[in-house]
Parts: structure tokens; sequence; C-alpha cells
């Protein structure tokens, strides 16, 4: 496969330019949260048991610059923020799904107790 560059970022495999987009620690479980309905930051925020507020937003945000998810804000007081999965992610779920049930797989395969 040839080399290719986006946004000044030279990748070598179609795998590699995907991974940026929704790898990491926090963006494929953030889209799988969101699958299914809108969750407000808080939401989100006590879904994840370790998360900082500036992680959080840091992942939100590039989701949806990468327009995976999509942020609707509420003309209220005090400002109500939503974020909803668009159609670019919920392409990415099955992908997810297949990881997670991959994952699931290995650590039953090596033995590991998941705590409930």
């Amino acid at each position: 496969m040839p080399k290719f560059i986006s946004n000044n970022k030279v990748y070598y495999t179609p795998v590699e330019y995907v991974l940026s987009k929704v790898g990491g620690t926090y963006k494929m479980p953030l889209l799988w949260r969101l699958k299914d309905q809108g969750k407000r930051f808080s939401e989100l925020k006590n879904s994840f048991e370790r998360i900082s507020d500036r992680m959080l937003s840091k992942s939100l945000k590039e989701l949806v610059d990468d327009q995976f998810l999509a942020k609707k804000v509420f003309a209220e007081i005090p400002v109500r923020v939503e974020y909803h999965i668009t159609e670019k992610g919920k392409r990415a779920i099955p992908i997810i799904s297949s990881l997670r049930d991959y994952g699931f797989q290995l650590i039953n395969e090596d033995g590991i107790q998941i705590e409930p």
C-alpha cells in the first residue's frame, strides 16, 4: 500500500488512519455509549470509572471534528449540550462490536476474571 498524507501526517495503512480517528482509550467507548441515544457531558463522564473533564472534552471534540459525533446545543439557561452519534459514527459500531467480542475471547483464553 502506498503511503498517503492527511492533515500533514503521513499514513502507511488504512488501519493506521482509522485508528488515528477512533483509536485511543476513550473514543471507541464513547461511540459505543452513544450508539443508542444522545447523552450529556455529565452522563458520559459518570459512565466512565476514571476520566478527567479535560480528556473527555478533548475526545468528544475530536469525534465531533471528525464527524463521528454531533453536538447539539440547547438555548436554555443553563445551556444544555448533548452529543449524538452520526451516520459516520454508526458505521463504526459493527467494527467496535467485533473488537469487543474479540477482546472478550482473548480475556477468556488468557484466563482473566472480569469484575462484575
